[in-house]
């Protein structure tokens, strides 16, 4: 069974592909944190996987939760997660890590997609040129069969895109990230047609129309998936996200202006 959480569509697109070649059953986290039943029985000589982006470099406290709120019956063969990022994952694995062992799991292997930017709401981070957002894709494609092959073998392997100063980021900027995270800053431009894309693209259900224009309520993990999606482009956190543009997972490294 793979698990697996995505705002932007890069994760999504990493657990699918796994999927298939792996031929494992997917299963959308989110989703699952609403259903009342929070156990799954791990059959015999069964694998487990984590697909999720990384989140302040560290794995989406959603994910976190959905891992230590489900009881966990049996003991897995293997247990792998693969996680997509901008350009590094800091100490993912080290937290993530910790946060299976607290569930009973013990983590075998870890994976690292570097995939196009998503995240905006902060002064000076951008998306990556069209030409680097298909090279990271490509990049990606190519790097799927190794990852499929190491984890249907069970090897255990540390594919880590670790960066600078990870314990700073990891430990210390993302708990702040955490405190600061939250929808209080979107709005919505006058160029808003009321199509509700924003509503439907959310994945925590977070957003919804009210007299033809979205309203955030507070369950907001910061994915900036209602202003990548947005046909208008009229989505914005606070002045954060002014004239960045969009993009949206597709192999063609498809973006809008």
């Amino acid at each position: 069974m793979i698990f697996y959480y995505s705002g932007c569509g890069n994760s999504r697109w990493i657990a699918e592909q796994l999927s298939v070649r792996l031929d494992e059953e997917l299963a959308f986290i989110p989703k699952l944190l609403q259903g009342d039943s929070k156990e799954y029985a791990i059959n015999d000589g069964e694998s487990i996987g984590f697909v999720f982006p990384v989140y302040s470099w560290a794995a989406p406290q959603l994910v976190e939760r959905f891992v230590l709120e489900t009881k966990w019956s049996g003991k897995p063969k293997y247990v792998w997660f693969a996680c997509t990022c901008g350009d590094e994952m800091g100490f993912t694995r080290r937290t993530f890590a910790k946060t299976l062992r607290r569930a009973g799991l013990e983590l075998d292997s870890c994976f690292c997609f570097v995939m196009p930017e998503t995240y905006l709401a902060f002064p000076g981070f951008r998306l990556d040129t069209k030409e680097r957002e298909q090279e990271k894709i490509d990049d990606a494609r190519n790097k799927l069969s190794w990852v499929s092959g190491k984890i249907s073998l069970c090897q255990q392997v540390w594919d880590e895109k670790i960066g600078w100063l990870p314990y700073t980021k990891s430990y210390l900027i993302r708990p702040l990230f955490v405190r600061m995270a939250g929808d209080s800053k979107y709005h919505v431009l006058d160029t808003c047609n009321g199509c509700g894309k924003c509503q439907k693209v959310c994945p925590l259900g977070n957003v919804r129309l009210v007299d033809g224009r979205p309203q955030w309520n507070g369950n907001c993990t910061q994915c900036m998936a209602c202003y990548h999606y947005c046909p208008q482009n009229a989505v914005q956190y606070g002045s954060y996200t002014r004239n960045k543009g969009q993009y949206f997972f597709s192999e063609r490294g498809v973006r809008r202006k």
